[in-house]
């Protein structure tokens, strides 16, 4: 099985806080946010303009999971515009010494896709640094 885009980061904050945070997609992913991404079965849209990405909340457990699944998008840069259409982006929180984890991965982001590189170094700066800022210190750099 190839393996998934996955990263994982440590935050100050409790489980249940982190899962909020995550949920806020405007505060440390895209300003602009279309729809709601609190509840199950939410349907959101990022929008970069004509790049955009819509999901529906398929999973939520009360902090420890969440997963979004792209139901459509259009990645504006590649050849193939649904490449991420059916992945699966899943955040899995748990509590570890003085501190919360959350394990990141973007199920069927792979190293055989045309954005893998692209959407890792993507991914990385937006969860690492974004959503890490936006948890410890209440703000994130949404583009």
């Amino acid at each position: 099985m190839k393996k998934s885009f996955h990263t994982s980061i440590k935050v100050d904050a409790s489980p249940e806080d982190a899962l909020k945070n995550i949920n806020q997609v405007n505060k440390w992913w895209a300003k602009k946010v279309k729809g709601k991404s609190e509840k199950l079965n939410d349907k959101f849209t990022v929008d970069f303009g004509t790049t955009w990405v819509d999901f529906q909340i398929i999973e939520l457990v009360p902090g420890k999971k969440v997963v979004w699944k792209v139901t459509d998008c259009n990645l504006e840069w590649l050849k193939n515009k649904k490449e991420w259409n059916g992945t699966e982006v899943v955040f899995e929180i748990s509590e570890k010494k003085n501190a919360t984890q959350i394990d990141f991965t973007h199920l069927g982001l792979i190293p055989s896709f045309e954005c893998y590189e692209d959407c890792k170094l993507g991914w990385t700066g937006h969860v690492t640094d974004s959503l890490v800022k936006l948890i410890n210190e209440g703000k994130g750099q949404p583009e």
